[in-house]
């Protein structure tokens, strides 16, 4: 934790906490990185990692009826695919693979902390790119389903990857200052900073990974939603029956 080592250095309470906000860049093959980047190659690594072994050791080998570990993995394709068909109906199966990736990636690059690696989501950077991910495929339902029309119809929300980014980046950098402050008054005491930091980043992870997966499924809904066509032709078909109408009632009269 930033604590332990500012603490050895005598730094104020100010000092910890701007350079937990605002830690050195690191390098990387020759350039200046933020220290999350690391995390963020961590986490890619083994997510890709885990899925090619589940893909070619665990997924042949499914029962029908399963054991513990496939009723986990069930469950958590399950819950993810729930929601994606509840907020989008028409068109979801893209949706529900993009939000259990993206779940994972911010699940386990915020719980990547507690192994001491800073998380991925404390850096604006990385808030603002998935972000653009969740955008970009929100553009992709819409453009889908309704063509240009659903890409200029989901272009209105085009706030959204700016209050995406900020939401998600405020809500984890608070929960890391919190536990810096923490460890700061309670550094007296080794159970109690370990077991509100282990709560604080367990519970980011999980809120986290529901919101941002929850408010994308419900934007893709929205763009994916079919957009009625005008009724151009039975407007002119009514119309033409009006004037054929008064044209008939014209010629009763004249006759």
């Amino acid at each position: 934790m930033t604590y332990l080592l500012a603490a050895e250095n005598g730094m104020s309470l100010g000092e910890i906490m701007k350079k937990a906000l605002l830690p050195d860049d690191v390098s990387f093959l020759g350039l200046k990185v933020n220290p999350s980047f690391f995390s963020a190659l961590i986490v890619t690594a083994a997510i890709l990692l885990f899925c090619l072994i589940l893909r070619i050791f665990f997924i042949p080998r499914m029962k029908k009826i399963p054991g513990k570990a496939q009723v986990i993995l069930e469950k958590a394709v399950s819950f993810f695919s729930n929601l994606a068909s509840s907020n989008s109906p028409t068109s979801n199966r893209f949706l529900g693979a993009y939000v259990f990736s993206a779940g994972l990636y911010v699940f386990f690059g915020t719980m990547i902390e507690l192994i001491g690696l800073r998380p991925i989501l404390v850096d604006i950077n990385a808030c603002i790119a998935i972000a653009l991910c969740s955008f970009g495929t929100i553009l992709a339902g819409g453009m889908k389903v309704n063509g240009p029309k659903g890409v200029l119809h989901a272009l209105k929300d085009f706030s959204l990857p700016l209050s995406m980014s900020f939401r998600l980046f405020g809500s984890m950098i608070s929960g890391l200052l919190m536990t810096e402050l923490v460890y700061q008054f309670l550094a007296l005491s080794f159970v109690v900073p370990v077991f509100v930091g282990i709560i604080f980043t367990v519970f980011h992870a999980v809120i986290q990974t529901y919101v941002l997966t929850l408010l994308t499924s419900m934007f893709y809904g929205g763009a994916a939603e079919v957009i009625p066509k005008k009724e151009k032709k039975k407007k002119r078909k009514k119309k033409l029956d009006v004037v054929e109408e008064n044209v008939e009632q014209v010629e009763n009269v004249s006759a």
